[in-house]
């Protein structure tokens, strides 16, 4: 639960439909893409609610924790990384990153998507570096290791790729088109 960090929060308890979701557009509005939005609501439809306006707009519904009477919803505010040209040049499938995990194959899944993503699923044992610290902590990872780079779309990863190879990396490859579409194990919070 501790990494669940949101960048902002909006405090929509008490308010019956369509207020949780006229204060989640506003303070989405006002988010950078690809920051975290915290909504604290009390409406038990507001899951619902919130869920499918995120899917209508564009961002990226995480999931829902219940914290007693209060539902916590955590979305992604959106940005234009679906437009954004891959140039990492070692690429590998969803499918084919399955079969190593499978076959247990000595590998490092690196997943660079914000905290927030990680927590609600994730791949079973996948290292958790966002990318906006990945400058930081590239101590934390083995050049000698093989480094499979995992993100929502494959655009982050590609990013992500591309840092580590200029710190020296050779043996990084970039997942596509990564855990929007994973269809192998995952751990994290029930949604």
């Amino acid at each position: 639960m501790k990494n669940l960090k949101a960048n902002v929060t909006v405090d929509a308890k008490g308010l019956a439909c369509p207020m949780p979701i006229v204060k989640t557009k506003k303070a989405i509005n006002e988010l950078e893409a690809g920051q975290v939005l915290e909504v604290q609501a009390t409406d038990k439809g507001s899951k619902v609610d919130i869920k499918a306006w995120a899917e209508s707009t564009g961002h990226q519904y995480l999931g829902t924790v219940e914290d007693g009477e209060v539902l916590k919803h955590f979305l992604r505010k959106s940005s234009n990384e679906e437009t954004i040209e891959r140039k990492y040049p070692n690429v590998i499938t969803n499918e084919e990153l399955e079969k190593k995990l499978e076959a247990n194959e000595t590998i490092v899944v690196l997943d660079v998507r914000e905290a927030a993503e990680y927590a609600f699923t994730h791949i079973p044992n996948a290292i958790s570096i966002p990318l906006g610290e990945l400058e930081q902590r590239v101590h934390e990872l083995n050049k000698d290791d093989e480094i499979y780079i995992v993100c929502r779309t494959g655009n982050r990863s590609d990013l992500a790729a591309q840092k580590l190879t200029e710190h020296g990396f050779t043996k990084v490859y970039n997942v596509v088109p990564g855990m929007s579409q994973w269809t192998g194990m995952t751990s994290g919070i029930n949604r």
